[in-house]
Order: C-alpha cells, then sequence, then structure tokens
C-alpha cells in the first residue's frame, strides 16, 4: 500500500509494493500514484483518482492483470480511497486477488458448460451469439440446430448412465466435426439441454457452408457408437439457418432453427432441412388462423354456400350440402380445405359445426316454406370429433326444434374414414339420428378403408361415390372398363341394401349420361352449378 498526498503524489509506500513493482520504497516517494510504472492503470481509472482526491467520489476501484517481480501472473485489485490522516489525503492499496479470480473462473466455467459433455450449455451458447450477432467477421452467422433421432428408447432401454456416455461420444464427434471445418471466426459447439445440440458459425460465408456442414453432421452421427461394450445406432434431425447478422436477433434465429428442426424431423428424420422464408409464412398464416378460429365463429365472420344435388334421371333439385367459408379480414374468403383441419385439431370445430348446422337448417326451413313442391333436404359435413367432443344428438334434436326443420330433411355426412369401426359413443350417436329421422350418409365412398362390412350394421342412408371415380368418366374415349364395373358393382350394392348414392364431382354431360345409366340416384358438381348463395337456391326454386 502507499500513502498519496493531494496532488496524487505518494507520501510513502510500503516494501510489499515496492517489491511487487519491482524497486524499493523510496524511489517510489514523489511519483504520481496514478502513473505508477506497473500498475497499468487506463484513463478511466486515472480520471476517478482524480476525482477521489478532489473529494467528488469516496472510493476507485479496478482489477488488473499484472506481472509479478519475480515472473509469474496475478490479478490484483487497485483501491484508491480517502485517508483519514495528516501525512496523506488517500490511501492508495494493491491486493493480490489471484485465488478469488481464480475460483471465480473455475465456478463460471462450471455455470457455463454442461456436466455430461463438457460442452458449452445454452447460457454460453447464447452469450456467444450475441457477440457473433453483433460483431462477425463475415457480417452474416450460421447455426445447426440438432436433434437425436431415436435417443429417448436408449435412455428408456439401457438406462441413463449409457444415456449420458452417449451423448458424450455425439458432443466428442461434432467437436471433432467443427475443428475440421475451416472458418474466419471459428465454430462453437454447445449443448442446450436433452438431446439437443447446436453448432453455432460465428462468421457464416454462406448457406453452401452450412449445408455441407449439415451434411457432415448428418453422417458422422449415423456412424453406430460403441458405448460402454454397446452397439448403438442413432442419427439426428438438424435444421440449419443462416442469415445477415445486422437486424438478427437471437431470439429471432432460435425461432427460425427450432422451426426448421421441426420440418426436418416432420419431413421424416434421419435429415437436415434449411429455413426456408415462404414454408414459415405458411406456418405462421396456419399459426394465425388456428388462433382465431373461436373468436370468428363468435364475430360472426362464417358464411354458408350451398352446391345443388340433383336427381341424374329428371335433373330436378332434390337438396343442397352446405359448405362453408371464411370471410377473414386479412386473407379474404377461404374455403374449408385451409381452416377445417385446423378447426378439428384445436377444438374449434365444435362451435364452428354447431354453428354449421344451425344455419344451415335455418335456411332449409325458409326454403320449405318458400315452395309448395317437394322440400329440399341440406346436407351437412359432421365431423368425427364432433361427436366425441360434444353432445351431437342433443345438439341437432334442439337445432330441429328451434327451426321448426324435419328430421328427414337435414342429413349429416361423415366420412368413410371416420365411420369405419365406429363403435360405443359413435355408434350410438349415429344410431340416435336416425331414429330420430335424420338421415346419415358416407362421404368421399370408396378412398377410405373400403370396407364394406360396416355399411350392414350402421345406420346408413346414403353415400356419396368419391369424386376420383367419376372423374374417370369425363370423357366417351379412353375409357377403363374397370372403372365403370367398380362403380356399377358399388352401385349394386348400396341399392340392395335400400342406399341412394349421390355421385360427387359431376364436371360434364358425358358423366352424368353414364353415371344415371349406370343407376347412381343423384349428382353434384359443376356441370349442374357451383356452389352459390342461398338467395340463388331460392331462385332456382321459384323458376322451378
Amino acid at each position: 500500500m502507499a500513502v498519496v498526498d493531494e496532488e496524487g503524489r505518494v507520501v510513502a509506500a510500503n516494501a510489499a509494493l515496492a517489491a511487487l513493482l519491482s524497486t524499493v520504497p523510496e524511489r517510489l516517494e514523489g511519483l504520481p500514484a496514478a502513473e505508477l510504472p506497473g500498475l497499468s492503470l487506463d484513463d478511466h481509472a486515472r480520471t476517478a483518482c482524480r476525482a477521489v482526491l478532489r473529494g467528488e467520489r469516496d472510493r476507485m476501484c479496478c482489477t488488473r492483470r499484472l506481472k509479478h517481480a519475480d515472473g509469474h501472473p496475478l490479478w490484483v485489485e487497485i483501491t484508491l480511497v480517502p485517508a483519514d490522516r495528516p501525512h496523506g489525503a488517500a490511501l492508495l492499496t494493491v491486493a493480490d486477488v489471484s485465488e478469488r479470480r481464480d475460483l471465480q473462473d473455475r465456478l463460471r466455467h462450471l455455470q457455463m458448460h454442461d456436466p455430461v459433455t463438457r460442452l458449452p450449455n445454452r447460457a454460453l451458447f447464447f452469450e456467444r451469439l450475441a457477440g457473433a450477432l453483433n460483431d462477425s467477421a463475415t457480417g452474416r452467422v450460421g447455426l445447426c440446430y440438432l436433434d437425436l433421432d431415436g435417443f429417448k428408447a436408449v435412455n428408456d432401454t439401457l438406462g441413463h448412465r449409457i444415456g449420458d456416455l452417449l451423448l458424450d461420444a455425439v458432443a466428442r464427434r461434432l467437436v471433432r466435426c467443427a475443428a475440421g471445418s475451416p472458418s474466419p471466426g471459428g465454430h462453437l459447439v454447445a449443448r442446450l439441454g436433452g438431446d439437443e445440440f447446436a453448432l453455432l458459425v460465428e462468421a457464416s460465408t454462406g448457406t453452401d457452408q452450412l449445408s455441407a456442414l449439415a451434411t457432415e453432421l448428418g453422417a458422422e452421427l449415423r456412424r453406430p457408437f460403441d458405448v460402454s461394450g454397446r452397439r448403438i445406432t442413432v442419427s439426428a434431425s438438424i435444421g440449419v439457418v443462416e442469415r445477415i447478422a445486422d437486424g438478427t436477433t437471437a431470439t429471432e434465429l432460435m425461432q427460425a432453427a427450432d422451426t426448421t428442426l421441426y420440418w426436418a424431423k416432420a419431413d421424416g428424420k434421419d435429415r437436415w432441412t434449411l429455413f426456408d422464408p415462404e414454408r414459415n409464412a405458411h406456418r405462421i398464416t396456419r399459426q394465425s388462423l388456428s388462433s382465431t378460429l373461436r373468436p370468428a365463429v363468435e364475430r360472426g365472420e362464417f358464411i354458408l354456400e350451398f352446391q345443388p344435388i340433383v336427381g341424374l334421371a329428371d335433373e330436378a333439385l332434390r337438396g343442397v350440402e352446405a359448405l362453408v367459408r371464411w370471410r377473414h379480414p386479412q386473407f379474404g374468403t377461404l374455403g374449408p380445405d385451409r381452416f377445417i383441419g385446423l378447426a378439428e385439431e384445436n377444438g374449434a370445430i365444435v362451435p364452428l359445426g354447431r354453428w354449421v348446422l344451425a344455419e344451415s337448417c335455418r335456411q332449409a326451413r325458409r326454403w320449405q316454406q318458400q315452395t309448395s313442391g317437394p322440400p329440399l333436404f341440406v346436407s351437412v359435413n359432421v365431423a368425427v370429433r364432433q361427436v366425441w367432443d360434444s353432445d351431437l344428438v342433443a345438439d341437432v334434436a334442439g337445432i330441429l326444434a328451434e327451426t321448426g326443420l324435419p328430421a328427414g330433411l337435414l342429413q349429416l355426412e361423415l366420412t368413410e374414414s371416420a365411420v369405419m369401426g365406429s363403435s360405443g359413443r359413435p355408434l350410438q350417436a349415429l344410431q340416435a339420428l336416425s331414429d330420430m329421422g335424420v338421415r346419415i350418409a358416407i362421404d368421399d365412398f370408396g378412398t377410405g378403408y373400403s370396407n364394406l362390412a360396416y355399411l350392414s350394421r350402421l345406420p346408413v342412408r346414403a353415400l356419396k361415390l368419391d369424386g376420383t371415380f367419376v372423374r374417370a368418366f369425363r370423357t366417351a374415349r379412353h375409357l377403363n372398363p374397370a372403372d365403370e364395373t367398380i362403380v356399377t358393382s358399388l352401385v349394386d350394392l348400396a341399392h340392395k341394401l335400400g342406399l341412394t348414392v349421390t355421385a360427387e364431382c359431376v364436371e360434364g354431360p358425358a358423366q352424368a349420361e353414364r353415371l344415371r345409366r349406370i343407376g347412381c340416384d343423384t349428382g353434384q358438381g359443376w356441370h349442374y352449378s357451383k356452389p352459390v348463395a342461398a338467395e340463388r337456391i331460392s331462385q332456382l326454386l321459384g323458376s322451378g
């Protein structure tokens, strides 16, 4: 330590300070404390020293790495504080904190590294990622985000000890791949948790570099591992992201990497997938649609269109199929192929299906009151989840009672795959609806399991022949006799079981004529009409 006067010069120094600076105490006297050779004070520390001497602050403290007179390096903490003594204005102390600093470094290493693989962990990875985004030698960064395929099975069958040894072996291979790949800024391999790893290219040269690296990683991990005398085979799904560092945040990069890793797994695993902005935009659109489905039902954003179902023998209008459309405020009018699958996934199909059913029955009742001729039936699609997640029987009964529509004018369509193997609650619901007088139809018949046995035990009244059969009848030329044989057999079988048959996707007169000759009862398709608003159906009824 040393006593410093008001002008910042050393008044007296002890032998320990002099020995640290390779001199004797007397030679330090009179020297500016902030300029003592060997202390390596920077401009900021010198300014702080002057502020202490002027009484503007009560302490200056900094840590520096010095070289002792005997040659060994050490960390010191340099402090200048006001002194309450007559011979000096301040007290300068230089304390050896090497052991404390070493302990901090060891603790930081433990905090920032994975204990199983000794790789950098998630915390250190994000620290390095942030640094790379702020200062990349090439102005670009790249990331391979990978997840092991089949690792859970290893843990479940061989135990966590073998699983940890496998993770360590995987880590060593990843490090070898990273070390063998040239890069201006180097690569960082980290374990982010579980069986997830990341390889950060801090100075990427482009997608070609990342693609080649991902290919090498996949091939390296595909080779069998010898773990504790066991031969274990795994693979990896890898999401690859590469982009300009400027303007990119760590959160955005990781979201893109996570999405791309999901694509790699969804596409079949054991592969790498490069981030695709268009595919990501489609995913975001799906998420947006899925999250707003229920509120859209409440806001009344859905409408119905109706496609005529026509008698093939006389081309008279017999019924209509209700088709829902979403008038989305951002994406415009969307067909059911854009949102019905999402509604089934998140359960919104229940309130949406209930609205479609009620609106269809109300409209069918209006048509019944408008015409003196045979009334139209309305056919409504029902998802299997509506049977499981709601009381469909009670819903139908309540809607029929509320609208006044006779049960016989309502037809519910379920897909072949949905009713295949129906038992328990679904079968009871279908039977109860049939007993109520509601018609049950199988939609897209012939595309599912094609198991005809269930037709004898389900309360089915109608089959809707899938359009793939009907399209083969488009022209009279190049006919395949097998197509007509199959359709004829299905129609004959249906009639013998007391069922009616509707042909979907009738697009031209040749198809309509052949289907009429085969014996189909009704047809539906653009040959007769595209889906139209309810007002157009009212006009057709008026003109008939």
